[in-house]
């Protein structure tokens, strides 16, 4: 079966900066979601939220904010607005104990991206964190088959820890068999997926790439099959 690598993190492990003033409810919560396997940073001020929202500009340490808009020093409408005006994508989740439309609206259109009123229920803001951080997730870029993956953000493929060296061609070729897994793909269809790289290439060529593949994938323990007037399928090894 053809696995598209999970991103790690989106049930267990996040990263969340609460901002939360309320030394009770800060503290409530704070055991609620490292409960979740989360790994929380508290901050109780927006200026302090403004700080730690600052240094992770470049780099990103949290997965979602959960911030509440009552907050000494700069409200947190004002962090949000800061926030995005840095560019920064992270969700964010406002906590409030105003219910009015107007402070809803105000909320998303400076840049928040849920909206929660209290009281609320932990479960409820634990489930709203995590569809955030699913939502803004980006896709996996592995592919695994058997033991192989390749992945395509860093150009690397590997049959367990083992490096696999690939030309440009040869990559082409396998990250088109790897996202059509279990289905016959003809030669020409290889040959269209690689065609940006030069006209030069021909089915005679995509022989000989699916030639080196698969020396190059011994003990990967998949095999690209030959389908007699079809062309190729790649599959696990029985």
């Amino acid at each position: 079966m053809l696995r598209i690598q999970p991103q790690i993190g989106l049930h267990i492990g996040l990263h969340i900066l609460l901002v939360e003033d309320d030394p009770v409810l800060a503290d409530g919560l704070l055991r609620a979601l490292s409960a979740q396997a989360m790994t929380v940073q508290l901050v109780r001020d927006g200026i302090a939220a403004d700080t730690a929202l600052q240094r992770t500009a470049s780099v990103p340490t949290f997965d979602v904010a959960v911030l509440d808009i009552g907050l000494t020093g700069i409200d947190g409408f004002e962090v949000v607005r800061r926030l995005r005006a840095r560019g920064a994508a992270m969700p964010v989740l406002l906590l409030t104990a105003r219910d009015a439309v107007e402070d809803r609206v105000r909320g998303l259109e400076t840049g928040a991206d849920d909206y929660l009123v209290k009281p609320f229920a932990t479960a409820e803001l634990i489930a709203r964190i995590r569809a955030l951080a699913r939502r803004h997730a980006p896709p996996s870029s592995v592919l695994a088959l058997g033991r192989l993956s390749l992945d395509s953000a860093t150009r690397r493929a590997r049959i367990g820890d083992r490096a696999v060296e690939l030309s440009v061609r040869e990559w082409g070729v396998l990250e088109y068999l790897l996202q059509h897994a279990g289905r016959v793909v003809s030669k020409q269809q290889i040959l269209d997926a690689i065609l940006p790289w030069g006209d030069d290439v021909t089915l005679n060529a995509v022989e000989v790439y699916v030639s080196r593949l698969r020396l190059k994938l011994e003990g990967a323990d998949v095999a690209i099959r030959t389908i007699r007037g079809f062309g190729y399928l790649l599959e696990a090894a029985a």
